[in-house]
């Protein structure tokens, strides 16, 4: 497709983990690298689109004509995300945390002797994905990802329709080669019309051109 088929278009993309703080050392994260979303937003930017990036703590640079906006916590990229709303499509591709600590110690919690355990509260955090699908400002498209160890197509399908949400790219973690922190992935994506297309394997800057193919076909959509 040509490289301005998302000409404008407005695309609202999270990318990378989130950093739930226990204390001012320690932290609750996962292995997202973000390299899926910022391949997501610099292919969009390249096809003329208006590109949003909410990025959470990557090292990763900026794409060319991407407007960043850096976050740690899933409290915080919910506000962000939310308030750069209305965008003609949310590509949710950030691997938000689920569970984030009720309080986070003001010092760092140090080793006491003879006690061996630590016990965490955790609660539950923000949906994400679920807040842009039921916002009045919802965009025509909204995309989420699971990463799945199982039952990639049950769990993915359940949370496409628990969510609202349009289509989703799943893709099997555990896999040598693909996934987190690699360069390379293989997704299928679902949609609620039940549509599905499987992706790769390939570099995570194929399968974003592959997957904005599918985005921009949909949004052209009378």
């Amino acid at each position: 497709m040509s490289a301005a088929t998302l000409a404008g278009q407005r695309l609202l993309i999270s990318a990378g983990p989130t950093y739930e703080d226990i204390d001012p050392v320690r932290f609750i994260g996962n292995r997202s690298s973000g390299k899926m979303g910022f391949a997501l937003a610099a292919a969009a930017a390249r096809r003329g689109a208006e590109v949003v990036l909410v990025a959470g703590p990557v090292h990763l640079q900026t794409p060319a004509g991407v407007h960043r906006i850096d976050v740690r916590s899933a409290a915080q990229l919910h506000a962000a995300v939310l308030a750069a709303l209305p965008a003609d499509a949310y590509l949710g591709a950030a691997a938000v945390a689920d569970w984030t600590p009720r309080t986070v110690a003001a010092h760092k919690l140090k080793k006491r002797a003879g006690v061996d355990t630590l016990t965490l509260e955790l609660v539950r955090t923000a949906d994400v994905l679920a807040a842009v699908a039921a916002h009045p400002q919802r965009p025509p498209l909204v995309l989420g990802f699971a990463a799945e160890t199982d039952e990639l197509e049950a769990n993915a399908r359940a949370k496409l329709l628990a969510k609202r949400l349009d289509l989703i790219a799943a893709n099997r973690v555990g896999v040598a080669g693909s996934g987190f922190e690699s360069d390379d992935n293989a997704l299928t994506v679902y949609g609620r019309d039940g549509f599905a297309r499987a992706l790769g394997p390939a570099p995570k800057t194929q399968l974003a051109d592959a997957l904005l193919d599918l985005l921009a076909t949909r949004l052209a959509r009378p």
